[in-house]
């Protein structure tokens, strides 16, 4: 069933400015179909690559929740909603202050989960039986790209249903989901051991959402610990990971020919709700109050083109073979020797440079063992790369990723296009 997170009160200092007419979350996610390949293009020369720029990467919102126990968030960075959720079959209401959102003096914030109704709230169903608490950035903070993140101890139990996420600044005037929604961390209850991330736009929507699981090994419940949850994303290109572990990849081409919207600005949000339909609700195994902690939220944008080696399996350094600049130079593994043929930079456009020409899928391949080149850099989808912090450089038009033929590491190993598998010759050290 078709269900958006859908607040039907908000009493938001904001609303005015964003309508909020839609506020949305998944269902069962289930995993997108498989990449179609995209026809191949012929490299197209063009201008002379812009010079680099030096600037950093740079945290652009940090929170790491410090202050007295029972203190509120911090008002410049969160707004806190009210209301209660309908759409979704929710049980909880969202309440105002600190009583279920607070600092607990030890550098966490703890939105709790509680069975009570002390301001005889009233909800979809009646009289309200829970409180709960949903924070988002909306008019404070919006990003567009970057590696968005969160360590969290999550609650357990039936019936509880976590979630770090977010929403395009948009919807208030294009509604949900065309806004677009990018879930960054779900568990309902009943899966204890299990985290969820997905994608919802239009047409992949609810709980035709476009996402995967990540399952703990072992029995191991997300309750038992803090974990920390992220997504890296770039133009056409979002990773999810936990703790490091990368488990999902999405593209254009996971969505069958449907709209991305995902190369906009989004806020955050941050709640912890009791029931709905996905969840189901609270029974008699269901200790309450639960909690929900945050160590940090955190959000990281490459700032500019940075410069420098790029070194992956056995120490070698990324290599124009010959340190030629004709069209089509191999690029290859070599020993790093400082040289102008192994210092690349990382554009905020999405490109990879050396020697004034951009590094290039071959005719705009996406087969696995498509080589990688140097050519005339033109604005391509052969030409864009994702830096994702799991250390693996991505080519989003075939979603897959920059490898060292063989698994070698000997000087002259050319370089290529293969699908991510998370070894060690897929992993490269960027300098930023």
């Amino acid at each position: 069933m078709d269900s958006p997170r859908f607040l039907r009160r908000l009493l938001l200092p904001l609303a005015p400015l964003l309508t909020l007419a839609a506020l949305s979350t998944a269902l069962a996610p289930a995993p997108g179909p498989a990449p179609a390949p995209v026809p191949a293009r012929t490299s197209v020369p063009a201008g002379a690559a812009a010079p680099a720029s030096t600037a950093p990467a740079a945290v652009t919102f940090s929170d790491d929740f410090d202050g007295p126990a029972g203190a509120a968030v911090d008002a410049a960075k969160w707004q806190t909603e009210t209301g209660d959720n309908v759409n979704n079959h929710e049980r909880q209401y969202y309440t105002a202050g600190n009583r279920n959102a607070a600092l607990d003096g030890r550098g966490n914030l703890v939105i709790t989960a509680r069975r009570e109704n002390p301001g005889n709230y009233q909800c979809w169903y009646g009289r309200c039986e829970y409180t709960s608490a949903r924070l988002n950035t909306a008019g404070r903070f919006t990003t567009t790209y970057g590696r968005v993140e969160a360590r969290m101890k999550i609650p357990r139990g039936q019936g509880m249903w976590p979630a770090f996420w977010m929403l395009g600044n948009d919807i208030g005037q294009v509604g949900w989901p065309a806004s677009g929604e990018i879930d960054i961390m779900e568990n309902v209850g009943f899966e204890p051991s299990t985290v969820h991330g997905t994608l919802h736009g239009p047409g992949y929507s609810g709980s035709g959402g476009i996402g995967a699981g990540h399952t703990l090994p072992n029995g191991q419940a997300f309750a038992d610990a803090f974990h920390t949850f992220a997504v890296d994303w770039s133009p056409g290109l979002i990773t999810w990971s936990v703790d490091g572990t990368v488990y999902q990849r999405r593209t254009p081409a996971d969505l069958g020919g449907r709209q991305w919207v995902f190369d906009k600005p989004f806020f955050l949000i941050l709640n912890l709700a009791v029931g709905g339909y996905w969840p189901g609700d609270p029974d008699g195994s269901t200790v309450l109050p639960q909690q929900l902690l945050v160590d940090h939220v955190r959000v990281t944008t490459g700032g500019g083109q940075t410069g420098g080696p790029i070194t992956g399996i056995g120490g070698k350094c990324v290599d124009v073979a010959g340190a030629g600049t004709a069209n089509g130079t191999p690029v290859q593994l070599y020993d790093c020797n400082g040289t102008a043929a192994q210092n690349w930079t990382v554009g905020s456009d999405g490109t990879i440079r050396a020697l004034g020409k951009c590094l290039d899928v071959a005719s705009g391949g996406t087969a696995d063992g498509t080589r990688v080149q140097l050519w005339d850099c033109n604005g391509t989808p052969a030409q864009q790369w994702a830096v994702p912090g799991a250390r693996d450089i991505v080519n989003p038009q075939a979603n897959k990723c920059l490898d060292a033929a063989g698994g070698g590491s000997a000087n002259g190993t050319g370089l290529q296009i293969w699908t991510c598998t998370g070894a060690a010759n897929q992993k490269w050290t960027v300098t930023r």
